[in-house]
């Protein structure tokens, strides 16, 4: 049984690989009165003894090969069981994709992080869009198994396949009309994050669906470049993890006072889909996330149709010329200011 070792090494990352597809439910109590759920291979759940007021879900692994997320989880994990950190708030911590970490793919059959918000709903049982059914139902209970008007929030964290003239930024589901929030730029700033991508419209993301459907506050939080286990500077996430590791430990968290100039914030121009097989870009793979463009250079050849930035300075985020047919091969953001529609 896995309990015993999970009760005294904390090691949830290394049971969740053991067992790619499921993991017998279970729980325990911590000797501080923390409760264990261990819900299902890849997702565990810590509810402390103390009165709550805020819930957390700290994704990784959504994406298996974007490594650094699922270690600074792991370190996190660890430190609850082992009493090193002690809860004042629940969260629940999900690895997205098991059997992808263990071939270091980015996926296996289909890119989980196109299928949530009912994205998997109507579609073949491969195992990507049962695991998709399987998070949102996780999420969903643990959301909705308390008292309403509880806080909510829901950080997916990743790392990117290009690298990027902005180490590290953040995507901002799109809010359907309501205000973006200072205090959650406040915290990615915290973070070590201070370029946020502020989305236009619907998606099928796993932080789309926490913000959508629980009124989360939620982000893609993407750390840097894609790298093997034993390859990332873990210093440099060192402001991440401390900042997620407050969130769960203490009551309240104090931020740095807010102020526009310390971000760089954008809005998606466009999106650019791949329809075509042929399908290519003229830059070279080593173009990274937020190079710019000027007003009439091409960005994509779609089967016989040339698209061109259609604005001066017009940027690529997170381009993959091998992405399914119809799915998105390209994201165009354009800079933009605080404005009215913070609070």
């Amino acid at each position: 049984m896995y309990l015993d070792t999970l009760k005294s090494t904390g090691d949830f990352l290394t049971i969740t690989r053991d067992n790619e597809f499921e993991l017998a439910p279970s729980q325990f109590t911590l000797d501080n009165g923390t409760e264990v759920k261990v819900i299902d291979t890849g997702v565990i759940q810590f509810t402390p003894a103390c009165e709550t007021q805020k819930d957390f879900v700290f994704s990784s692994a959504v994406h298996g090969n974007e490594t650094a997320p699922i270690e600074i989880c792991d370190e996190l994990i660890q430190h609850i069981i082992t009493g090193k950190l002690e809860l004042k708030q629940r969260v629940l911590f999900i690895y997205g994709n098991p059997k992808s970490i263990n071939i270091g793919q980015r996926f296996v059959d289909e890119n989980l992080n196109r299928l949530f918000n009912g994205a998997h709903e109507n579609k073949t049982d491969n195992p990507e869009q049962v695991r998709a059914a399987n998070l949102e139902n996780y999420v969903r209970e643990f959301f909705t198994s308390v008292e309403a008007g509880r806080y909510r929030a829901h950080y997916d964290l990743h790392t990117a396949i290009r690298g990027s003239k902005n180490e590290k930024f953040a995507v901002y589901p799109f809010l359907h009309g309501k205000p973006w929030k200072k205090s959650q730029l406040q915290f990615l700033l915290s973070c070590g994050v201070n370029t946020v991508l502020m989305m236009r419209a619907a998606a099928t993301t796993f932080s789309y669906f926490s913000s959508k459907q629980f009124d989360a506050d939620a982000f893609t939080v993407e750390l840097g470049q894609v790298k093997p286990f034993g390859e990332n500077n873990m210093a440099s996430f060192e402001a991440t993890k401390n900042t997620l590791s407050a969130l769960i430990s203490q009551k309240e968290v104090e931020y740095k006072e807010f102020d526009a100039k310390d971000f760089e914030l954008f809005t998606v121009h466009r999106t650019i889909n791949r329809t075509c097989e042929a399908f290519s870009f003229p830059f070279p793979d080593s173009a990274v996330n937020f190079t710019g463009f000027a007003k009439g250079e091409l960005l994509a050849t779609d089967g016989d149709t040339e698209i061109f930035a259609e604005v001066e300075g017009e940027a690529i985020i997170f381009p993959n010329a091998k992405v399914a047919l119809g799915q998105r091969a390209l994201l165009t953001v354009i800079p933009m200011e605080v404005n009215e529609n913070f609070v």
